[in-house]
């Protein structure tokens, strides 16, 4: 498997008998201001700490509720090295509520006792066989949807997705699920190719579609782990990718996380795709790979004509779009794109957030019924693992280029310690 670098700090502990404590040194890249920032850290710490609460002190403002999890898929755990006994690697996890671009703080983090869940952190709620949500003090932010598949219902079964709530109103989607009129493939936050092609058993070539799975199909293989706290809420599911049959193409670890922030979500999603025996090529077109988030399917119905997007040379009309295809071919790797939408009189936006070390080019596509992203061409090889990164930020409102470009910044360069 392989990882980048989230992120580097330096750290030091200082252990007492009653609490252990250390020290970050934490910089942001000069030229670019930032607000509810992830910081995200490879730490060892005691084994008795690992479910530690965690008080970050030193930002400006004051401080701030920090939360340990298991290291993510998409963290670099190298610079820490192997824990020694009575000890453990994990992933430090906090949101700054500010940090001044070039600057450069001294932080304590503080262990203190086992943390108890609390009514106001993420919780992972089981909703039974087909869904399971993830809940911000009893608030909807995401669900994903997990149906067992049933040859006899493959299109209603045949793919595993993630709903996105609204961040004011518990009871109103933001994505299309199963059963929309139009495009009934798209399901909430996806990820596939309209043209994966496989070496088969008996040697021939063939090629099938993970978009619209026609035949193919993504099926939930369980829940690897779940994590949930004050900071973020986190799991990571295993997928099975099919072709033909029961022909096995690959298998997928897909680690989403939300984040407690002051706007809205900020829900990052890694995805770690595994070839098995056979070179496996994933290639489509901007409107049916990649990933991509659909909006709810009353946008298309009642305000395409509404919809807008917002880009690095700023605000699009209303009801203009952009897609790369052969004669727009410079229509790719913007490092963020944000779709602004009207639902139910409320304006939302979600922005798009790449990251460089995704494979390029990355191409993109924009509808007005609302659904967008981008997608990559990209060939494993047998027993090869591709990792890739994406962040939403999902909000109530508008948005600035100067907001998508800062909360860009953050996802693409964090800050870091030496």
């Amino acid at each position: 498997m392989r990882f980048f670098t989230m992120l580097g700090l330096v750290a030091v502990f200082i252990v007492t008998t009653a609490v252990s404590a250390f020290d970050l040194t934490l910089t942001t890249p000069a030229g670019q201001d930032r607000e509810d920032a992830v910081v995200r850290q490879a730490v060892v710490v005691p084994e008795v700490s690992a479910g530690a609460a965690v008080t970050v002190r030193g930002l400006a403002g004051g401080p701030v509720v920090g939360q340990l999890l298991v290291p993510g898929i998409d963290l670099d755990v190298s610079a820490v090295g192997a824990a020694p006994g009575g000890s453990v690697v994990r992933e430090l996890c906090f949101v700054a509520p500010s940090l001044a671009g070039g600057e450069t703080v001294a932080l304590t983090v503080d262990l203190g006792a086992t943390r108890q869940p609390a009514p106001t952190d993420f919780a992972w709620v089981d909703a039974g066989p087909t869904r399971i949500d993830l809940r911000l003090g009893g608030q909807p932010v995401l669900g994903y949807h997990r149906t067992p598949y049933d040859k006899n219902d493959h299109m209603e079964t045949n793919k595993v997705f993630h709903h996105v709530y609204d961040p004011g109103d518990p009871s109103r989607l933001l994505t299309n699920g199963l059963g929309a009129k139009q495009y009934p493939h798209h399901r909430g936050v996806m990820y596939g190719f309209n043209k994966t092609t496989y070496t088969a058993a008996d040697g021939t070539e063939k090629t099938v579609d993970t978009w619209h799975l026609p035949v193919a199909r993504q099926v939930d293989a369980g829940t690897v782990r779940q994590e949930a706290g004050p900071v973020a809420g986190r799991h990571v599911v295993q997928i099975y990718w099919y072709g033909e049959g029961d022909a096995m193409i690959g298998v997928e670890y897909r680690q989403v996380t939300a984040y407690r922030v002051s706007e809205g979500w900020l829900i990052d999603w890694a995805s770690d795709l595994h070839a098995l025996e056979y070179t496996v090529r994933l290639d489509g077109d901007p409107q049916h790979a990649g990933f991509h988030f659909r909006a709810n399917p009353q946008v298309a119905d009642e305000n395409a004509e509404q919809t807008y997007y917002l880009r690095t040379d700023g605000a699009g009309l209303p009801n203009e779009t952009r897609n790369w295809d052969g004669n727009h071919q410079d229509f790719k790797n913007y490092p963020w794109l944000a779709m602004c939408f009207l639902l139910d009189g409320q304006r939302y936006t979600v922005a798009y957030l790449d990251n460089s070390k995704n494979p390029k080019e990355a191409r993109y596509s924009e509808r007005n019924y609302g659904r967008f992203g981008s997608y990559f061409e990209y060939t494993l090889q047998p027993y090869e693992a591709l990792l890739t990164r994406y962040r939403l930020a999902v909000r109530r409102g508008e948005l600035t280029v100067d907001q998508a470009s800062a909360l860009s910044a953050d996802f693409e360069q964090p800050a870091t310690g030496g």
